[in-house]
């Protein structure tokens, strides 16, 4: 296959951010599979090659299209030739472009260990401070993450509230590959000096 017999066309979505990309073949006939990260896409040549894109945030691969979504105020016209030509090289690769196995993968170890340090630190350790209580990253195994609790949250009867509507969807919206939070933490040891003293609204940690 030439680089000309494949075509491609742009389609601007309601969204300014979003575009759709047609493409005159199938890729994912009768499925649909999205990418939201360049450490995500790795082991899939098209979303490898969409991702090293400058400005593209997410893509997501439906039959014969490809919705990307931008990180940046570049223009659709300026974005979507690069695109284009990723898209493309994708093609002329001559290998699979999102390969059968690819979305069983595991994530890498380390990539995640380091990010879900960098939430706990910057998003959810200085909220949790202000009752006395600290996150802490434990493991990573294959897509699951294990935190312990400690300080005021160890034993905290809204530990549970804190960790799935708080401390699990900050991770997951910056992880999606994440697919589950585990608490390791050893509630019956010990009973939350600070829950007495939760927040005048009623609010959890």
């Amino acid at each position: 296959m030439t680089e000309n017999q494949l075509k491609i066309k742009a389609e601007p979505a309601l969204d300014p951010d979003v575009c759709k990309f047609l493409v005159d073949r199938e890729i994912l006939p009768g499925r649909s599979l999205g990418c939201k990260s360049r450490e995500m896409a790795a082991g899939s040549p098209l979303f490898e090659a969409l991702f090293a894109v400058e400005g593209v945030r997410e893509a997501l691969v439906s039959g014969c299209v490809i919705t990307v979504a931008k990180a940046t105020s570049d223009s659709w016209q300026i974005l979507g030739k690069n695109i284009g030509t990723a898209i493309r090289n994708a093609f002329l690769s001559g290998k699979p472009l999102i390969p059968v196995d690819w979305e069983t993968k595991e994530p890498d170890k380390g990539h995640l260990f380091k990010e879900v340090e960098t939430i706990l630190a910057s998003r959810v350790n200085p909220g949790v401070a202000s009752h006395g209580g600290r996150v802490e990253l434990v493991d990573v195994k294959g897509s699951s993450v294990y935190l312990r609790l400690s300080g005021g949250c160890q034993g905290c009867g809204a530990a549970n509230v804190t960790l799935r509507q708080g401390i699990e969807k900050a991770i997951r919206a910056k992880l999606p590959e994440v697919t589950e939070v585990v608490d390791v933490t050893d509630h019956s040891s010990g009973r939350n000096p600070y829950y007495k003293t939760q927040r005048t609204d009623g609010s959890p940690l």
